[in-house]
Order: structure tokens, then sequence, then C-alpha cells
């Protein structure tokens, strides 16, 4: 069964997750299996048929927390361009520009790095941070990013 995986509007709990942001306690929010909402016209939150897109809400999530950094977790150690091709090429330091250029160009599938390409332009668009920054790496190579030393970074410009 094929639901759809529309965009997020808000963040129902914002003020609970800022709250405890700034009480210093650690939280999982925004990931897969979130129960997803919308307000009726009475006021009421009532559940909908669909996905939590978990990299749109995340980058909606550090834009409404007013984060520096939005910081997505993947497959791969680098973000690239004509991957799975003898022309691949790792992105290491972009810029907004570029990977809305790329972005354009079809180099991001839905489905593959696409939505999280989104999200970081989305974040990168919408954050009133000067320092805004979005980095994307695996797991594996986190600690290593965070530091500088790996992973796609991508900044205004």
């Amino acid at each position: 069964r094929v639901v759809a995986s529309p965009t997020p509007l808000a963040i129902v709990e914002i003020d609970l997750i800022r709250n405890l942001v700034e009480a210093g306690e650690i939280m999982v929010v925004a990931g897969g299996g979130g129960v997803p909402v919308c307000i009726t016209s009475s006021g009421e939150e009532q559940g909908v048929e669909c996905v939590i897109d978990k990299d749109r809400t995340s980058a909606l999530l550090a834009v409404e927390l007013g984060a520096s950094h939005l910081i997505i977790a993947t497959g791969v150690e680098h973000v690239s361009v004509n991957f799975g091709t003898p022309r691949s090429r790792i992105l290491r330091n972009e810029t907004l520009g570029d990977m809305e250029r790329f972005l354009a160009d079809g180099q991001f599938p839905e489905g593959t790095m696409g939505p999280k390409i989104e999200a970081a332009i989305w974040f990168l668009t919408r954050s009133h941070r000067p320092d805004a920054e979005v980095i994307i790496t695996d797991l594996q190579n986190m600690v290593s990013a965070l530091k500088g030393e790996t992973g796609t970074r991508i900044r205004r410009g």
C-alpha cells in the first residue's frame, strides 16, 4: 500500500521539545515511526494516513530550534554526483547554489539522496543563522565529520 509523504508544516510539540533542549535533555524526535497528525477546524489533533518525512521534519525542527547545524545520517560517507558511474565525484564542501543545481540536474533521485538534499536546501534557505551548515555522512564517520575531517558540508556560500 502506498501512502503520501507530505511536507511537514509544523512540529506539534515544539514548545515541549524546546524546553527540554534548553534544560539539557537528550531526546529522539522527528524520526521514522512518528504519528502524523493534522489540526482539525475545531483545533483537535487527528491522525493522518501518511508517512512522516524524517529528513524534512528534522530540517523543520532545526529551524524551529534555531540550530546552527542540521546533521543528516545516511548510508555513505559522502554525497556524490554521478553516483555509481565511472564519473562519480565526492562532494566535500559545497554551497547551497551548487546543491540546488545538482538537484535540478537530477543528480539526487527520490528514494536515494534526493530527500536529504531537499531537506538540506530547505534548512539553509529558512535558517536565520548566518553560520547555518548541513553535514551529511554515515554514522560510522559522524564524529570525524563533526570535526571537519570527512562527510559532505553544505553552506550558503
